[in-house]
């Protein structure tokens, strides 16, 4: 299973990206330059990104991982056919 820490360092991380999409909104109420918009918008995205490659791991590290030592074949299924649906959404 995850640690608690595991998951106040991702809190923490969406947190900051909070903050990031708050600063975007105000450099778009302030008229600031598109480009400056722009950049700002594709670090928040890299930061989504991060985030979501970490919530990932940390699925694979104890739900997947503990569906495979239970040795339920039903349960096995249903922990692949999430991850199979969330990279089909992914796609579109």
């Amino acid at each position: 299973m995850a640690t608690q820490s595991d998951g106040t360092k991702i809190v923490n991380r969406l947190r900051r990206i909070e903050g990031q999409v708050r600063g975007v909104a105000q450099m778009v109420e302030d008229d600031r330059y598109c480009i400056d918009i722009l950049t700002q918008v594709q670090a928040v995205k890299a930061a989504l990104n991060r985030a979501e490659s970490e919530i990932l791991k940390r699925h694979a590290g104890c739900c997947v991982a503990d569906a495979i030592r239970s040795g339920d074949e039903d349960e096995q299924r249903r922990k692949f056919s999430e991850l199979i649906d969330l990279f089909e959404k992914a796609k579109r």
